[in-house]
């Protein structure tokens, strides 16, 4: 027997007063749809890489899920790729910044990531620009999370089809996003709304599985009235 469907479920725009939920969402979710502690314990750093530039720097772009009241999703969204906030340099800040080389539950994956990226480069494995979508075609991107009981009830559609239709409405004709290649259910969820896979599956550098392997990046494209 399925679970029950919320009371309340409402989509609206992003306020500033989500902020710390929406932070707090990203972390739980971090890892494919599950909480990311297990493998980086610094929440306010991975919360600014995957959060900072979309809740503070285009508010505007951002919805969010409530369930009964509650934050428990939302969609990020980028309307030209190209104004986001580097994700390395942002890190780099908090390496500087909150001690993350040395700091106990995220030092880890910095180091590998660092290793990973020598040996990757160096046997020519990866081009690490390869990890960055810029594609014209596509400017706009977008995030999108739910916590894993708003799941299953038809949000996350609702979530994207207000994102195309801010897109359609300011001219933009394309988005697209990028999720582990790893991630089989979400690759599912955004094909069945029209996107499609784009590009080659670049490894990451410093994330692994919960048994150790390499994880992906895919790329997918939407080009909404195409």
């Amino acid at each position: 027997m399925g679970r029950p469907a919320p009371a309340a479920l409402v989509v609206r725009p992003y306020a500033a007063r989500d902020r710390a939920a929406v932070r707090d969402v990203c972390y739980r979710t971090g890892y494919m749809g599950e909480q990311i502690d297990w493998q980086w314990r610094d929440q306010p750093s991975f919360a600014d890489m995957f959060c900072g530039y979309y809740t503070d720097g285009e508010p505007e772009s951002a919805l969010v899920l409530e369930v009964d009241g509650t934050v428990a999703g939302y969609l990020l969204g980028c309307v030209d790729t190209r104004r986001a906030w580097n994700p390395g340099k942002v890190i780099g800040r908090h390496i500087v910044r909150r001690g993350l080389l040395w700091r106990p539950g995220t030092a880890g994956v910095i180091w590998r990531g660092i290793g990973d990226a020598v040996v990757d480069v160096a046997s020519r494995r990866v081009d690490l620009r390869d990890l960055e979508f810029r594609d014209p075609r596509w400017p706009a991107h977008l995030h999108i999370d739910l916590l894993p009981h708003a799941r299953g009830f038809g949000a996350g559609r609702q979530l994207v089809t207000a994102w195309f239709a801010r897109l359609r409405g300011v001219g933009v004709e394309g988005c697209h996003l990028q999720t582990m290649a790893e991630n089989a259910p979400a690759i599912t969820f955004f094909e069945a709304l029209g996107f499609r896979r784009h590009g080659g599956v670049p490894v990451v550098q410093g994330l692994r599985t919960r048994t150790g392997e390499r994880l992906h990046l895919q790329a997918m494209v939407n080009d909404l009235d195409g």
